[in-house]
């Protein structure tokens, strides 16, 4: 499958996912609002897993795979960014009362300053402005190790304002879980979007399938830990009765699926692929099914972030 026909069925699932999410929590959702979140959210894990896929592979390796996703790195990165810097606008019209036609700079920047919320968005686009330079700027080593570094504290700026921010356990909880599913789902997508022979599926797959394992643990603990304080145990009927609850119930459905594909895929797919008995087509389709549940899976969670 080429690049574009990938590219157009990721926007086809991910606007599936966005109708179905509406579906699950209107009024309380605000389409355009999940719309963007989803773009930022998607680019941001996109990035996350580029930045750290060359430590995939063997040191040999390395240096190629860099050079080979830094077009795409820096893709992302400005999406990325253009996406945060629109949620930052919307935000502080949102929160000054004023349409964005009427909205100061002065008061774009107090938002941004003042509030709890506008310093998180602030370092949100602060990070993603980093990356995009970095992405241009730095090559090597030090590029993969830095733009990893500000990614993942871009992603994890986001947890500073949700509805877990005011507990420290489910602030922490789903500090972890976002990062844990970040990386597992962002270098799947950063494979498939890279990887091109079978010998590189060889070589990275199993390493990938080794992390991936640890990475549902956190994201599983983080989960359950950020899902216990945010819907206490006295109100358990807040699943059914809330568009929150229900995002909740849906994206819980959608992880289970796709935890039961990738074990299938780790028992399956990951010997075979280690032993060159897989061409890279079929690698690719095998991730590229894999990703969709993924993309699926996040765009409930970029809802969820922002439902009120």
């Amino acid at each position: 499958m080429s690049d574009l026909r990938r590219a157009g069925l990721g926007v086809l699932v991910a606007t599936a996912g966005l109708v179905l999410a509406w579906a699950l929590a209107r009024p309380q959702l605000s389409l355009p609002i999940a719309s963007t979140r989803m773009l930022a959210d998607g680019s941001a894990v996109v990035v996350l897993g580029l930045a750290v896929l060359p430590y995939l592979d063997v040191a040999r390796y390395r240096p190629e795979l860099a050079t080979r996703r830094s077009f795409t790195l820096a893709v992302a990165a400005w999406l990325w960014l253009a996406a945060e810097l629109v949620r930052l606008i919307t935000a502080a019209a949102a929160t000054a009362a004023v349409g964005i036609d009427d909205l100061a700079v002065g008061t774009t920047v107090q938002y941004a300053t003042a509030t709890v919320a506008g310093r998180a968005d602030l370092i949100t686009v602060l990070c993603a402005a980093a990356v995009g330079a970095a992405a241009i700027a730095v090559h090597g080593a030090v590029a993969s190790a830095t733009i990893t570094g500000i990614a993942a504290l871009g992603l994890a700026a986001r947890t500073l304002s949700g509805h877990l921010s005011e507990s420290p356990l489910g602030g922490l909880a789903v500090t972890l879980h976002v990062l844990a599913a970040a990386l597992w789902c962002g270098l799947l997508a950063a494979m498939l979007l890279t990887i091109r022979h079978r010998g590189q599926w060889a070589r990275l797959l199993p390493r990938f399938s080794t992390l991936s394992l640890w990475c549902v643990v956190v994201l599983l603990a983080g989960g359950i830990a950020s899902a216990a304080v945010a819907i206490p145990l006295d109100s358990p009927s807040a699943l059914v009765t809330t568009g929150y609850g229900r995002l909740l119930l849906a994206k819980v459905a959608v992880t289970v699926v796709l935890m039961v594909l990738a074990w299938r895929n780790r028992s399956s797919w990951v010997p075979s692929a280690r032993g060159h008995q897989v061409s890279a087509e079929v690698s690719g389709r095998r991730s590229g099914l894999e990703l969709t549940l993924m993309a699926v899976a996040l765009t409930l969670a970029a809802a969820l972030a922002v439902t009120g």
